[in-house]
């Protein structure tokens, strides 16, 4: 894995995201040091691949800044988006105590910073601190929920729903109408939704009747309780 920009000192910024994440900050005071102390900082240039799917396992990593794919590859090398990462979201949890491989290909979207530990120093950690293995456990759990709220979605709604539902989301509390710019490109965005980019633009298309125009990455909703009866 090469095209490291540099190893970086924790600024109080990223330490701020660090102690939220439910890796850290689940645990006590003690614990989430612990964990402080175990995280290298590292940054990357964008499209660098972290890892790919059955590479050894080796890290288990927190988003300071910027967003990573995480996403499969069928054997005509057809690619999958499973979940797009921004700051304060951890990977990997999954392998802590399961495989020593990875399960799936990680790539940065844009010029990223990362808090990566190594799983072998993680688990001996959890195997001698009880507030790193109760933080570990509260940070599984929510991994598990997160992924079982993505699967009824992905059923229950459809397209333009989803992107409704991002875009009311994302806005400012309480707005009737708001200008939102998208934090990373809409072939990104669609990802995430677990949309094809094509399925993405005709969301955006029917969205229209409701108030919602699109001009590059500037998506101006007009009427969000239009959008919230989509």
């Amino acid at each position: 894995m090469t095209n490291v920009n540099k190893t970086v000192k924790l600024s109080n910024k990223d330490r701020n995201i660090l102690v939220r994440a439910p890796f850290i900050g689940a645990g006590d005071d003690a614990s989430a040091l612990k964990l402080l102390e175990a995280a290298a900082i590292v940054t990357f240039d964008p499209r660098h691949i972290l890892f790919r799917e059955n590479d050894p396992a080796e890290h288990l990593y927190c988003v300071l800044n910027g967003f990573v794919r995480i996403y499969r590859l069928n054997k005509d090398g057809r690619e999958a988006d499973i979940r797009v990462c921004g700051p304060g979201d951890t990977f990997n949890e999954c392998l802590i105590c399961g495989s020593d491989r990875y399960r799936y290909n990680a790539q940065t979207a844009e010029s990223t910073t990362l808090a990566r530990f190594e799983l072998p120093r993680i688990r001996n950690m959890i195997e001698q601190e009880p507030g790193v293995a109760k933080a570990v456990m509260q940070c599984l759990s929510n991994s598990l929920l997160n992924a079982m709220d993505c699967v009824a979605n992905d059923r229950l709604q459809t397209a333009p729903q989803r992107v409704a539902n991002y875009l009311i989301t994302s806005g400012p509390h309480g707005a009737t109408s708001y200008s939102l710019r998208l934090p990373f490109q809409k072939s990104l965005l669609a990802g995430k939704l677990g949309l094809a980019p094509e399925a993405l633009s005709r969301a955006f298309s029917t969205l229209r009747d409701a108030g919602v125009t699109v001009r590059g990455r500037v998506v101006q909703v007009n009427d969000i309780g239009a959008l919230r009866q989509i």
